[in-house]
């Protein structure tokens, strides 16, 4: 007969704790190199219902920090690589794809459904910056990821509030378009106040409303998503 494959994490968490976890339903927005292993941390948890959201597909650049990107998946849509790998873990997973780049505008209808937790894992300011507003909006809990580029001192991450951030120059530019909302409300995110290394920054041509990048280093992406997936299931079980 087949073992729990969940065993270690009730003997360790109790079983009260872990059916929380198989009854919670949580949305991972972006499923890059922070994303992607936050889904997996979650999963291996034992999150029982997901939602994954990206609309890109891999490309060779990827390999130096997303668990998805491989030579065999290079032009695969990473929604699909995320889903088949989260099945792979738990088949009884009740897990929901969309393969789409959301516009800001995407954001609230994204949500309105409810979540238990929503995990903000996008790298471009103005749809991350909707997505906190639906989450806001909607009284969903959520936790947002800042910029893991430019940074290489995994000992410096950590959660804290949005207002409490430094060194983030994601975190700086979401801040000053929530003081013009008057959207003045604590909530926390995964951030490194490590000066960023800016001799590692790219501008781009500004798609997908992302207007430049910082070179990364292959651990501290997962270790953001790490610290994201913990914070979440600590909160859930916690919860009534």
């Amino acid at each position: 007969m087949e073992r729990n494959w969940l065993e270690r994490t009730s003997l360790l968490i109790g079983d009260k704790s872990l059916i929380k976890l198989q009854e919670a339903n949580v949305l991972v927005v972006g499923l890059g190199g922070v994303g992607s292993f936050a889904a997996e941390f979650l999963v291996r948890a034992g999150i029982g219902q997901m939602t994954i959201v990206d609309g890109d597909d891999v490309d060779p650049t990827n390999k130096n920090r997303q668990i998805i990107a491989l030579d065999s998946t290079i032009g695969v849509a990473k929604s699909r690589l995320v889903y088949n790998r989260l099945l792979d873990i738990n088949p009884n997973l009740k897990i929901q794809e969309i393969n789409q780049f959301l516009n800001p505008d995407d954001m609230l209808k994204l949500v309105e459904s409810g979540y238990d937790f929503v995990l903000d894992c996008i790298d471009s300011v103005q749809p991350k910056f909707n997505l906190i507003l639906a989450c806001k909006r909607y009284s969903i809990p959520f936790i947002s990821a800042m910029g893991a580029g430019g940074k290489v001192d995994a000992s410096k991450v950590k959660v804290d509030s949005i207002w409490n951030t430094e060194n983030d120059k994601l975190a700086a530019q979401i801040k000053k378009l929530l003081k013009k909302k008057k959207a003045l409300r604590r909530f926390k995110v995964v951030y490194s106040p490590e000066q960023i290394n800016s001799n590692s920054l790219q501008l781009t041509d500004g798609t997908n409303f992302k207007k430049s990048f910082y070179g990364t280093i292959s651990y501290m992406p997962a270790i953001f998503g790490l610290y994201m997936a913990e914070h979440v299931i600590k909160k859930l079980m916690q919860s009534e």
